[in-house]
């Protein structure tokens, strides 16, 4: 059995600008609209990503009057999550409140911890992070698709998920594959990626963070052109009939043509990009289907990562067998496109991908 841990919460209902998530331009103009010097800026991403405060009085390097002010109009806008699942593999699920900025409304949206050490005993951990609450792809495989669309989050909401969990310290990495699309929040998914690979932010390698899309063309061409993070495409199916019949967006967005874009860049630097294959028993998972996927990548540098299907009521969708998936596997790599299995975590928490719906009893 998973176990359970509840954390008692208060949403914060005034109307104050967060704090955190704001990038270093945004804070200059904020320092400007209160009368600042043009440094306080720094100062304060000095404190919000580098000592990770909580409150505005601990930013002891400013003046009395300034922190005075800056309590009236702003937070930091940490929130800590209401509930964190464990499951018996080590990974966390932890449920965040958040709340539309115009009405108040309360939703919930969550975050996974997965921990893992390698046979070289280096620690890896990641945490899998969500950009909306609910999806408007309706990819029929998605439990978090079969909610619809409820909102977005910020770039605050999205890096509070990092901030606000006790593991922080330990993240190698981050992937935005939880709630939501990427591609169709990108204004607030830039911004976070900005703060954590910024030198007034976090500074991390971009190469820690990756960034998955179903294919929305904008906003691919917008964030290859913007931000060196690796990209995850999720393509599941070769066959563009079979894959509109899962995947809404390929009628809009076809995945000849999300090809034709990511050829036009270089992947052979430290960009990486990789291609998500949930694997459906007798939908998807034949050597037929694999011989259309390596035609369709042929050329192109990248990596296939085989799912597991994880099962549920809300879709129609079988697991495939693991000797299908093995002999698909091999036979990619036998035709030059490197392939993967992800190992399935979480999926006693429903933690596992497909999975997150952000519910609260």
């Amino acid at each position: 059995m998973a176990r359970y841990e509840t954390i008692e919460w208060e949403i914060r209902m005034d109307n104050k600008t967060n704090l955190l998530g704001m990038t270093l331009l945004q804070l200059h103009e904020l320092c400007a609209a209160e009368g600042f010097p043009k440094f306080a800026a720094k100062q304060l991403c000095d404190w919000l990503y580098k000592k990770r405060v909580e409150s505005i009085d601990a930013m002891t390097n400013l003046s009395l009057t300034q922190r005075a002010r800056l309590n009236e109009v702003a937070c930091i806008g940490r929130e800590t999550p209401v509930r964190c699942q464990v499951s018996k593999d080590g990974t966390k699920k932890y449920l965040f409140p958040v709340r539309r900025a115009e009405s108040g409304e309360r939703s919930c949206i969550e975050a996974v911890y997965i921990p893992e050490t390698k046979s070289s005993d280096l620690a890896r951990a990641t945490l899998c992070v969500s950009c909306q609450v609910g999806c408007k792809m309706g990819c029929h495989f998605c439990v978090t698709g079969q909610q619809g669309f409820h909102g977005n989050l910020s770039a605050g909401d999205i890096l509070n998920q990092l901030f606000s969990i006790p593991e922080f310290e330990s993240l190698t990495n981050v992937v935005f594959m939880g709630m939501g699309e990427p591609m169709d929040n990108l204004d607030a998914v830039l911004a976070a990626c900005s703060v954590l690979t910024s030198d007034w932010g976090l500074g991390w390698s971009p190469k820690r963070i990756t960034v998955s899309t179903v294919g929305i063309l904008p906003g691919m061409k917008r964030f290859l052109d913007e931000s060196q993070c690796h990209l995850a495409v999720s393509l599941h199916n070769p066959v563009p009939q079979e894959r509109q019949a899962m995947m809404p967006v390929q009628k809009v967005y076809p995945l000849a043509e999300v090809l034709a874009l990511l050829r036009q860049y270089d992947w052979g630097g430290q960009r990486r990009l990789s291609f998500e294959y949930t694997m459906f028993r007798g939908e998807n998972d034949d050597l037929a289907h694999a011989a259309k996927l390596a035609e369709a990548l042929k050329g192109l540098e990248c990596r296939v990562n085989l799912i597991r299907f994880h099962e549920s009521d809300e879709a129609p969708y079988k697991t495939s067998m693991p000797s299908t998936i093995a002999a698909f596997q091999s036979y990619l790599n036998r035709h030059g496109i490197t392939c993967t299995l992800r190992a399935s975590r979480g999926q006693d928490i429903d933690a596992a991908c497909g999975l997150l719906a952000g519910q609260k009893e």
